[in-house]
Order: C-alpha cells, then sequence, then structure tokens
C-alpha cells in the first residue's frame, strides 16, 4: 500500500488541498473524485455510513483512494483512543476528532495515534494491519507511521473557542477545521431560529486568527467556487467544495425543474 501521506506533506509545505464529502462511502465516488482531481476525499463516520469500528469496509476504501491516487479524510465518530488505533491499523492517515473542548481531550486522542509522543512513549500499539502491509511489528513501520499519520481537531462550539490557543498548542496537532453548522448552534443557545451573525463571524475569524498565529493549518466548507477562493485568500488551506449527494441535488436536480419547469 502506498505509506506517504500527500495531504499531509502539502499542508506541511503551506499547500492548498481541495476536497469533497463521499456521503454514499462508495468506492466509485472515491474513484471518480480521484479522476478529476480532487486532492483528498472527506468521509464522515460521525453522522451517518458504516461502522468505523469494522476495518475491512476502511480496507476498501483506502485501496479505491490509492486506485485513485486521492487521500482519504476521516472524521471519527468520537475522539476514543481505541477507535482510532483501530482506524489508523485500516490503512486510513488522516482522521478528524469531532466534539473536542479542551486541549487534555485533544491529546489524549493524539497521542493514541503515534507511537513516540511529546518525547516520551505514545500510545498506538502495534498488531497485524494493512497499515503495515500484513507484515506486524517492525521498526521501519513504527517510524514511517508517526511520520505520515495526521490528527486534525474539529472547532465546533463555544468552548472550543474559548480554548482555542490550549488546543492548538497541543503537540503533534495536524489541523483544524471550522464545523460552522454546530458553532453556529452552540453560540445560539439551543434556540434554532435565532441568527446570531456577529458572533459567528468573530467566533470564525478569532479561530482563523489563533491558527494562523499558531502555524496550524485550517479549514472549512465552502461549496461555493467564489466564497472558496475568498476562504483560500484568507488562509485557509483545506477547503471541502461539495459532496456525491449535495451534487447530484444540484445538477440533476436542476435538470429536472427545467423539464419539468
Amino acid at each position: 500500500m502506498r505509506s506517504e501521506n500527500r495531504f499531509r506533506h502539502a499542508i506541511e509545505n503551506g499547500e492548498t488541498v481541495l476536497g469533497a464529502s463521499a456521503e454514499t462511502f462508495s468506492p466509485t465516488i472515491i474513484e471518480t473524485f480521484g479522476r478529476i482531481g480532487l486532492d483528498y476525499v472527506w468521509l464522515d463516520f460521525e453522522h451517518a455510513g458504516p461502522s468505523p469500528y469494522d476495518s475491512t469496509v476502511l480496507e476498501e476504501l483506502t485501496r479505491a483512494a490509492e486506485v485513485a491516487d486521492i487521500e482519504l479524510l476521516v472524521r471519527l465518530p468520537k475522539p476514543d483512543p481505541a477507535l482510532i488505533r483501530k482506524v489508523l491499523d485500516s490503512g486510513v492517515r488522516t482522521i478528524l476528532l469531532p466534539r473536542i473542548e479542551t486541549a487534555s481531550q485533544l491529546r489524549r486522542g493524539v497521542k493514541a495515534a503515534h507511537f513516540s509522543y511529546d518525547g516520551g512513549v505514545g500510545e498506538r500499539g502495534v498488531g497485524v494491519g494493512r497499515s503495515g502491509t500484513w507484515a506486524g511489528y517492525d521498526d521501519e513501520h513504527v517510524v514511517r507511521e508517526d511520520d505520515q499519520v495526521l490528527v486534525g481537531t474539529m472547532i465546533e462550539n463555544e468552548r472550543a473557542i474559548e480554548n482555542i490557543e490550549e488546543i492548538l498548542a497541543v503537540p503533534k496537532l495536524g489541523f483544524a477545521f471550522v464545523g460552522a453548522a454546530d458553532l453556529a448552534i452552540s453560540i445560539s443557545g439551543g434556540d434554532l431560529t435565532a441568527k446570531h451573525p456577529e458572533s459567528m463571524a468573530s467566533a470564525i475569524d478569532r479561530t482563523l486568527e489563533a491558527c494562523l498565529d499558531a502555524d496550524v493549518p485550517i479549514g472549512r466548507i465552502k461549496n461555493d467556487a467564489t466564497e472558496a477562493q475568498a476562504a483560500i485568500d484568507d488562509g485557509y488551506q483545506i477547503v471541502r467544495i461539495g459532496g456525491d449527494v449535495h451534487s447530484i441535488t444540484e445538477s440533476i436536480g436542476r435538470r429536472l425543474d427545467e423539464l419539468r419547469g
């Protein structure tokens, strides 16, 4: 299997990566996204899809990504160390941890993703899996994995904003990603009819500025090309520009409306 994480290398070199979500979790979609030239596929195991504990599913998805020459960005349902280890052993290189509110929560997850961590021993275990080409433990595998694995954190509630500087200071944090929808719910205090555009803008601006100051790559979702370019100009390096279900709805739906309208 391919060992190099080009997603990690790109953002660490200051490059921008563009991706799209595959809500269908289809290997065919992953191959198609690779063929059109996207850098990564967003797989959201927090809200839908198969169980992330099923490593056979993840193995097939990573194979499709390698065929398509594209990287996977896998959002987990929770920052559980046991789950993190299992997902990485399946061959996934880049993971995104949701619902992070404090540096201690994040540190626990990042430590679980590494064999060596912050001058000491990490909490990733050794086993036979796809990440090690089914060969089991050797020193080369351990070093290679720590050099290629990338862990990101969602910034998606007010407490995370309050603790943003401490969160971004966690050793070996690879990137942050703004969860604007959940952040809006958090800021609204649960009143889904309430709109707080100034508070939202302030929270997102603070996150962006903190990431730029800490030299932590930051991402967000922008489905419009003009808005995506504006985000890139502002300093966002990781931009999700759509998804398979959204594209079907927008493209085929528009044609259907025209033919029936």
